[in-house]
């Protein structure tokens, strides 16, 4: 009487067979997309303090420029759409009025 190797698919319903083809197969994407993932690189990465000390640094600075650099042109742009509306009846006193202050608190 032999023994059936447990690890052998022919000798399993075809049920058993389809349904560990199925894992066998997602099992495979799952690899190929940790490859494509680089999940290595960012290993490395979160291992070594220098590095990430580095990319935080530079992150950081280009945040902060960007957003400086981002509130200029948004101000200046709102600046001169408002500049515009001065000749309105209603809204033109009161930009006027704000121009005023602006150019009084320039003056001091």
């Amino acid at each position: 009487m032999s023994k059936a190797n447990p690890y052998d698919v022919d000798e399993h319903p075809f049920e058993l067979r389809h349904e560990v083809k199925r894992l066998n197969n997602r099992l495979d994407q799952i690899a190929d997309s940790l490859e494509r993932s680089e999940l290595q690189d960012m290993i490395e990465n979160y291992t070594n303090t220098k590095k990430r000390l580095i990319t935080n640094f530079t992150a950081g600075l280009s945040r902060g420029l960007g957003l400086s650099l981002g509130t200029f042109v948004v101000l200046g742009l709102l600046g001169y759409v408002l500049s515009l509306f001065v000749d309105m009846p209603v809204i033109g006193q009161y930009i006027a009025n704000l121009q005023d202050y602006i150019t009084q608190y320039k003056s001091q």
